[in-house]
Order: structure tokens, then sequence, then C-alpha cells
């Protein structure tokens, strides 16, 4: 299909009542902007820098939500594995992507079709990849839409008419099979954007690039940047360390830092046992893989870091792009999950200020110290059959997807997953060249629910000290953004494809809707003249949705796959 039939299927399956026009005193999205976060917009990846997913709009609240109902729809057309990006919005226009990095430009008050843009991509790269081809999100800045492709491009478009600012290569992806999936962040004239994954035998770079040519002022490699670092990969490891930065993190304007998550070092698993420090495939902590990093945004060195967990065994990496900034006493915290189930709470230098549990199913770690970070009872594998499975799951006892803080209650609404996986730890052969390869390293299987409990559960916490206020439970472990309100609102897209809307005070369920695809990505709301709106994207297919339907069965087995769908929502 030409891109020229995608534009008028697209304009087809626009759904609207009337065109509205677009509001025409458009401001200029900037830093200023962007960190200030007005609740009509949605203007960077978690609203706003704080990264709080919140939204100040309370025209849906408990008394006007069961009102609720679709304004309009927008099926973006060859959804590859489903939805899974974060919809922004600026001045009334709503910019998201689909698979294969297709951008949108839509009339946020009807859906109607502004511009579309298709780029080419190398078909059969993307039919190598294995984390491909969904997008998980746009930035915008300096008039400018900015996408990362899966051939390892970052591209700028004219936010009005989507034209091609620029298109620069960044990565190698013939050699590496590495691109970007992603959202960028934009700050300073800045576009900052993170390769994919952590299992592939490169060195994780995160770029920072110039938002209006498109040229890259730096580089930081997350594995061994210097010297000092390679010391902490034996066998020259650090060569094919992996380490992707793929999610987005967040900017702090006060110190000019950007604070930014990175991925599991490869391979993910390893069999040196006890004795990681110095054998198996990688000795040593293999520094900056799952890690938390705090950059500068002109010149991308190293402030400071934190490495959550040294030599990561166990594929639960720091890429999670959550970073949660709270003032609280005085004191200035940031709150960041780790995909092992432990929320880590920092001051603003990344000094551990508090580490809790989110899960159960936890045996990777006896705890973690929640003064120091220090790993406490590392549980390593040897090669072979393991006794008992390894908890949470590789999935994560925490997802890719946000949680929401909501300033208003105080509360951190957050999904925890419950599962574990059998494992068979395998001596892979050595990578020592990059190369186009997945470096697993073992065989895993989730344990099925008639073995074992499988759920889900969407936690109210005080963010800093990680008490429960309350808790609602899922028959399986959601995947999508958790969004909350000023309406007092918690709304969760689940697996299941149901968006629900709770109370942010009791967890009670005030209204429901079936969007008929399961969800894996963004939610967010905006308004447009003066009406509000909740967008969420749904449509199953990657990674770990790929096993809910032999893992429970239905619905997942008769749920569409490689489709998607924008649902938009707003009171009737």
């Amino acid at each position: 299909m030409s891109n020229r039939q995608d534009l008028a299927l697209s304009l087809m399956l626009a759904v609207g009542a009337t065109f509205a026009a677009v509001p025409g005193h458009a401001q200029p999205v900037d830093t200023s902007r962007i960190a200030a976060g007005s609740p009509n917009d949605w203007l960077t990846y978690h609203g706003a820098y704080n990264g709080w997913n919140y939204s100040g709009l309370d025209q849906i609240n408990p008394s006007t939500v069961k009102d609720l109902s679709v304004a309009w729809i927008h099926v973006p057309g060859r959804s590859t594995r489903g939805l899974q990006s974060v919809p922004l919005v600026a001045d009334g226009v709503l910019y998201y992507t689909g698979s294969y990095s297709r951008v949108f430009a839509l009339n946020g008050a009807t859906g109607q079709v502004i511009w579309s843009y298709f780029p080419e991509l190398d078909e059969m790269l993307v039919a190598r990849q294995t984390h491909s081809p969904y997008n998980r999100g746009v930035a915008l800045g300096e008039g400018k839409v900015f996408v990362g492709t899966v051939d390892g491009r970052l591209i700028a478009l004219d936010m009005k008419t989507g034209k091609v600012a620029w298109d620069s290569k960044l990565q190698d992806s013939q050699k590496l099979t590495v691109g970007f999936t992603g959202a960028p962040l934009y700050a300073k004239g800045t576009v900052v954007i993170g390769s994919q994954g952590g299992e592939w035998p490169g060195r994780g770079p995160i770029y920072g690039v110039d938002a209006a040519t498109g040229k890259v002022k730096w580089t930081f490699l997350t594995v061994a940047p210097t010297d000092e670092e390679k010391k902490t990969w034996g066998n020259d490891s650090w060569r094919t360390g992996g380490g992707g930065g793929w999610m987005p993190g967040t900017y702090d304007p006060a110190s000019n830092t950007l604070y930014w998550g990175t991925a599991n070092p490869a391979p993910l698993y390893d069999w040196s046992g006890a004795d990681w420090k110095t054998t198996g495939a990688r000795p040593g902590d293999n520094l900056y893989t799952t890690s938390v990093l705090g950059l500068d945004l002109d010149t991308g060195k190293l402030k400071f870091y934190h490495q959550e967990l040294p030599h990561d065994a166990w594929d639960f990496d720091s890429a999670v792009g959550e970073f949660v900034t709270i003032d609280r006493d005085g004191q200035k915290y940031i709150v960041h999950p780790n995909k092992g189930g432990f929320i880590f709470v920092y001051d603003s230098n990344l000094k551990v200020k508090n580490v809790y549990p989110i899960v159960e199913a936890i045996n990777f770690v006896k705890s973690i110290n929640p003064q120091t970070g220090e790993l406490i009872g590392r549980r390593d594998f040897a090669a072979g059959k393991q006794a008992e499975p390894l908890c949470p799951a590789i999935d994560g006892g925490v997802s890719w997807n946000s949680g929401s803080y909501n300033p208003k209650t105080g509360m951190y609404y957050k999904i925890g997953n419950e599962w574990c996986i059998t494992l068979d730890v395998v001596k892979t052969t050595p990578v020592t060249e990059p190369a186009a390869q997945l470096n697993i390293g073992a065989n895993f299987k989730l344990v099925p629910p008639s073995e074992g409990q499988i759920y889900g559960h969407l936690d109210a916490r005080d963010p800093i000290t990680g008490a429960k206020k309350w808790e609602v439970r899922f028959p399986e472990p959601p995947m999508a953004s958790v969004l909350s309100t000023a309406g007092n609102l918690v709304f969760v897209p689940d697996s299941r494809g149901i968006l629900h809307a709770y109370s942010a005070d009791t967890g009670g369920e005030l209204w429901n809707h079936s969007d008929g695809l399961g969800h894996q990505g963004g939610i967010m709301s905006y308004a447009v003249n003066g009406k509000q709106y909740i967008a969420v994207v749904a449509g199953f297919g990657g990674m770990v949705s790929d096993d809910f339907a032999p893992t429970f069965g239905e619905p997942y087995k008769s749920m569409p796959r490689d489709d998607g769908v924008l649902v938009v929502y707003s009171l009737k």
C-alpha cells in the first residue's frame, strides 16, 4: 500500500462529529513551557519534566465520570505488535505514533487528520529485529516533532505540516540490529534518545542531538565509557555489553541535569554463580548497566549515578524511564521504579534515601538495604536448569509503563505484577565483536497459573515511605500506564482491554469501558475549547503480551493481533 493510500485510509478511519478548527494562537513549545506543565496540554512523555503522569484537569470527576463516552477514535493502520505510544497534545493538536514510527497529527476535539508521516524503513532489517517495529512516542520542541526509528534514525518534522526538517542517522542498525523504539526527550535545544534493549552486543549509547540541525552534540556510552569503567567488565566483555537506555528519562532545568535509566548487560543471564566478580561471561559490576544516571544536558558528561543492580543477572534493568520528582519538607526526592519490583527513592544527586518493594514475588535478592541500596542475599545462577523459579518473571515486577503521582492526594499510583519464570541457564558462545544477534544466555517460560499465583495490582502508596493505602487486583498483570487527575480519579487501562476509573481516595471503581483490544501503552488527558478529554492507545502484541494467550487463554486467544486504535473519551 502506498503512502497516499495509507493516508486516505487514516482519513476515513478518523471519527469525529464535526470538524473543529485547530486553535490559532499556538505558543512555542520550549523548556519553560514543558516544565510548567499546563493542564490543557501534554507536552512530553510523562506530561511534564516532573514525571508525574498527572493531569490538573477536573471536569471529569467522581460526579461526572458516569457520563464518560467515546468522543472519537483513530485507527493508524499497520499496527504490527499493537500500539505502545503515549500521545502528546499542544494547543489542541494531538500527536502520536504507530508501529514503524508512523506519526499522526490530529485535531484533538474531533480526531480529524491534519497530517501524517510514514518514514521509509529498511523492511529487511525490521524483519530481523526482535524488539520491533513498535514505537513509544514523540517529543515536541522548537516547532518540531521528533521521532526515532527502528533503523537507527532520529527525524524532525514540522509541527504544522509534517514535512521533514532533518533526518539524522545515529546508529549502524545493519551491524547491530538496534535502533530506537522509545520516545525522545526535548530540553533546551537538545533532543535526547537512547538505543533499544540490553541483549544486543553494542554499548547502549544515549545521544544528545541539536534540535535545530540534527547534528550530534554528544554521545554517552552506557557501557564502559572510560578505561576506569572497562575494569568492571572482565575479559574485555565491555565490547559487547548491551545496556541501552531505551526509555526516555527526564530533565531538571534548575541543575541542567538529565536523568536517564539504562538496561541490562549482555548476555542477559550469566552462568558465573556466586563468583560473578571474577568468572562467567562478563565478570564484574558491569558499569553503567542497570543504573540511573545524571548527565549534563549540554555536554553529556556524567555528574553522578547509582547502579541499582550491580552485575544484573536477571534482566531487571533500570531503563524504566520514570523519574518522579517530589518536594517534601524542603527535600527534593526522585522516585524511580526498577523492573525487579523495587522502588528506589533518591535525592537530586542520586544518593539513596529509601528502597521498598512493590511486589511480593521476589526471590532474586532477599532484600535491598533502604539506606545504601546494597543488595542483600543475591541469587546468582550456575549453568543448567534452576531448581526453583525466578521471581519476578523476566517481564518485570513493574513494567516500563508509568505510574502516576497525584499532588492533591499525595499518593503514588503504581502497577505491581506477581509472576515467576522457570529458568535454564545456558553457556552461550561468547560474542567477541558486535554482531546482529540477541545474547540471552537462558531458556525461560512463565510459570503457569495452575502452578503459581499470577496477578497484577494497582497500589496507592506514599511515594517516599512506600506505605500502602489501598490496592486493586487484576486477574492478569496490566501492561499500560496509569493516569491520575485533579478530578480525584485514577485511570487504569488493563490487559483485557477494559479502561477503569477508580476513586483516588479509596480505590473504588466508578466507571469502566471496553476498548476491544488489550492495552500496553500510554494514557493522558488534555483540554480543547474548555472540554476535557482522556486519550488511550489499545492494541496487544510484543515481547511480553505474546505470552498472554498461551498462559491465560481467553480473552487473549480470541483477541485480534497486529491491530491498534487510539480511543478518545469525553463527557456526553
